[in-house]
Formats: C-alpha cells, sequence, structure tokens
C-alpha cells in the first residue's frame, strides 16, 4: 500500500519530467552530434558556397517531390480510414499531415498523435481509431524500407561494409557481448518490467482506458484488408519513398562535388540515412548529417565538401517542413471544426 501511495504521488511530477525530458534529450543529442561533426568549420566557407556556389534551381526542383510525399500520406490515410467509416476532409488530412512534421521537429514521434489530435478536434474521428491506422501505416512503411534497403543492399554491399567498418558499426560485434547467461537476464528483465507494468496500469485505475484505446489500435491495424482500391493504396504506400527519395537526389545537382556522384550513391546513402534517423533527435539531425557525410566521403567527396553539402540540404529541406506547418495551422486556423462522433 505504501508503494502505490508513493506512486500516486510522484506519479504528477515524474510526468512532468519525462516531459522535460521527451523534448531536450534529443536536442542535447542532435545538438551534441553537430557540435562534434562542425567544430572548428570555417563558416565562411560555407556563407561562400550557399551564395556563390550552390545552384538553387536544382534545389527548389527538389521541393514539389518533398511536398508530396507528405500529401500521398495524406491521401494515403483517407483510404485507411474510411473502411471505419470515417471519411476526414482531404484538406484536413493532408495539413494534419503537414503539420505532423513540424511538430516532430521540436518533439521526436509526437506528430504521430498530434495529426491524430487534428483529426478528433476538426473532423469528430475517434483519437483511438485514427492512431490505429497510424499503426497500420507504419507497418506498410517499414516493409517497403526493408523490401528495398535489401534491394539496394545486395547491389552495394561491399559500400556497406565499408560504411560498418569505418564507422566501427558491426551487428557480430554488438551481439558478441552477449553471453547465454546475458541473454537469459536480459529476457529476466524485460519479462520483469512488462509485468510490473501491467500491475501498475491496472492499479492506477486507467487498466480500462488503456484497453479500450488499444481495442481502437486494433480496428485500425484491422482496417487494411478492407481498403477499397488497393492499388492506389499500394501507389501511394511506393510513391511516398519514391518522392522522398527524388527529393534527396535532386540535391545532388546543387553542387559541383556531388553531381557526379549518380544514383547509385544516392540510393545507397537513402538507405543508410533511413536507418540513422531512427535515433529519436529533430529531423533526425545529427545521425542524418553523420550518416550521409560518411557516405559521401567513401564515393570521393572531400571532407569539408561533405560537412557543407548535409548541413545546407537538411537545413534547407528542414526550413520546407517548417514552412508546411506554419501553412497548416493557418489553413486549419480557417477551417470549420465537426462535432465530435459518438
Amino acid at each position: 500500500m505504501v508503494f502505490y501511495a508513493l506512486i500516486r504521488t510522484f506519479a504528477p511530477r515524474m510526468k512532468y519530467l519525462q516531459t522535460i525530458a521527451k523534448v531536450l534529450m534529443p536536442l542535447i543529442l542532435g545538438g551534441a552530434i553537430l557540435y562534434w561533426m562542425y567544430r572548428g568549420e570555417d563558416w565562411q566557407s560555407i556563407k561562400h558556397v550557399m551564395i556563390h556556389e550552390m545552384n538553387w534551381t536544382w534545389m527548389l526542383l527538389s521541393f514539389p517531390f518533398g511536398i508530396l510525399a507528405q500529401m500521398f500520406r495524406g491521401w494515403r490515410w483517407m483510404q485507411t480510414l474510411e473502411p471505419l467509416g470515417e471519411k476526414p476532409r482531404q484538406k484536413v488530412a493532408v495539413n494534419a499531415i503537414f503539420l505532423s512534421y513540424a511538430v516532430s521537429l521540436i518533439v521526436p514521434r509526437m506528430g504521430e498523435f498530434t495529426r491524430c489530435g487534428v483529426l478528433k478536434r476538426w473532423e469528430g474521428i475517434s483519437f483511438s481509431k485514427a492512431l490505429g491506422t497510424v499503426v497500420t501505416e507504419r507497418a506498410v512503411d517499414t516493409l517497403i524500407v526493408l523490401l528495398y534497403s535489401g534491394i539496394i543492399l545486395l547491389f552495394g554491399m561491399s559500400t556497406f561494409g565499408t560504411f560498418f567498418k569505418k564507422t566501427g558499426t558491426s551487428f557480430e560485434h554488438v551481439l558478441s557481448g552477449f553471453s547465454l547467461t546475458g541473454w537469459l537476464v536480459t529476457a529476466i528483465c524485460a519479462a520483469a518490467v512488462l509485468l510490473l507494468l501491467h500491475l501498475l496500469l491496472k492499479n492506477l485505475s486507467i487498466y480500462n482506458k488503456v484497453r479500450t484505446t488499444l481495442h481502437g489500435i486494433w480496428e485500425g491495424v484491422l482496417s487494411l484488408k478492407d481498403v477499397r482500391n488497393l492499388p492506389l493504396y499500394l501507389f501511394f504506400s511506393v510513391g511516398i519513398w519514391v518522392m522522398y527519395f527524388l527529393h534527396y537526389f535532386l540535391t545532388f545537382f546543387c553542387f559541383d562535388f556531388t553531381t557526379h556522384l549518380g544514383i547509385g550513391c544516392a540510393l545507397i546513402s537513402f538507405v543508410v540515412a533511413n536507418f540513422a534517423v531512427i535515433v529519436p533527435t529533430p529531423n533526425g539531425a545529427g545521425p542524418w548529417h553523420f550518416a550521409i557525410k560518411t557516405m559521401l566521403i567513401l564515393y570521393g567527396v572531400v571532407d569539408q565538401q561533405a560537412l557543407i553539402f548535409v548541413l545546407i540540404v537538411h537545413t534547407v529541406q528542414t526550413m520546407l517542413v517548417i514552412l508546411l506547418g506554419m501553412y497548416a495551422w493557418a489553413r486549419l486556423s480557417f477551417t470549420k471544426c465537426i462535432t465530435l462522433k459518438q
């Protein structure tokens, strides 16, 4: 009883501290990596490249593909919601996506909840149902990423091997540190944590609420089999990643030192960057820079030029995300809300 009383006393404070940590830790991590990469860098040379050497036409040409990637995601989301009896307005669904990406710059992964909140407020759609469809999307996206990563990996195995060697990343090296006893202890600890979480949720009187939410999520996951136009859904799903790639690839033509690298380098570095941004930092800042820079160096780009490329490209593309988020917020502010459905 004393244990649960202490939990009830400190839970609100812990929740507050966790919220602060979720905001600060990604910023600190991303900032630390960027500081380590750009310490002592000549910022005047970066400014000179941006003003006098960079071809901004190609950067501007890449913008429509970045915008289309997010729009495809919004249109696909509408298809996933339809089997659940929900038909959000197109402008609300797409602007929810725009806004979610901008919010994720502040708190990584928070954008998923933001877009579900937008549908609840403007369309009256159940938050848990919308979140379930987001889970479905993530599952589909993960499958697509794994498929094209596997294909590109087969054709670029030697380059990946060099990347892992230079960065010190090796699955064999990581796994070799675990003995049989280590694996057993890890499994026991994981089971204990899950059991403790189950008991805490049940005794803190939110068990039923969580169970209801999980049920709504499961409904969303099952919705994929009922998508009316599956070919169109698949077109949007593949198109999202094609647009992301073109948004990135066209930036190669902005600089003299990357324009000759070709689509092979772009594909392999794109795959590496996709896995790098799993690290929770705002828009992948830090891990994305490090991964792309390393790959460019493997293809013969000078270290300083690689640093300039990743800094300018990531910064400009992040600014595009911010502008789209601002546009979405303004557009939604003038959009009429629909009463929450019962």
